[in-house]
């Protein structure tokens, strides 16, 4: 059976991959070739164009990542300094223990144990997530736990394996 390819910000139809990605870092070029070899196989992928910019991700992109079977984490230099990204991060997680998702990192760009560590880029955002964000701390902890969880998973290296 073949699937059909998702790249609206409303999901049509339940669909086997969601790529989470900073689209600054990777939309025109890893994520985006990603998602068109993706596309091209007939896997049915959603991928976030609608750049609506707020505080909290939109209840159509949380059911996104609770319809999906697998999620793609794409980390990337800058992954860490979107509330979004870690958001979605957090979602991911809840639904590979609540419903077996299956979580693949991929690195790209960027040294997983910075991402794993907090160090480097991502040292830099929390210093800016924890100024901006006084009285929610326990939500940077939530985001940083999730970080730790998600980088110690088996993934793909993009500068070992190009």
């Amino acid at each position: 059976m073949a699937w059909s390819a998702s790249s609206s910000g409303t999901p049509q139809e339940k669909h086997d991959v969601f790529l989470s990605f900073r689209g600054e870092d990777t939309r025109y070029t890893f994520t985006g070739h990603l998602h068109a070899s993706l596309t091209r196989l007939q896997v049915n992928t959603y991928i976030d164009y609608n750049l609506q910019r707020g505080e909290e991700i939109s209840s159509s992109l949380l059911r996104a990542i609770e319809e999906a079977k697998l999620s793609v984490v794409v980390f990337s230099k800058n992954y860490g300094n979107s509330k979004w990204c870690l958001d979605e991060l957090v979602k991911i997680l809840e639904c590979r223990r609540m419903r077996g998702q299956i979580v693949l990192p991929v690195f790209y760009d960027i040294d997983p144990s910075h991402v794993r560590n907090q160090t480097g880029t991502y040292a830099e955002a929390f210093e800016k997530h924890e100024r901006n964000l006084q009285g929610q701390m326990e939500k940077v902890q939530k985001w940083r736990e999730a970080l730790r969880e998600a980088a110690n998973f088996s993934g793909w290296d993009c500068s070992v394996n190009r």
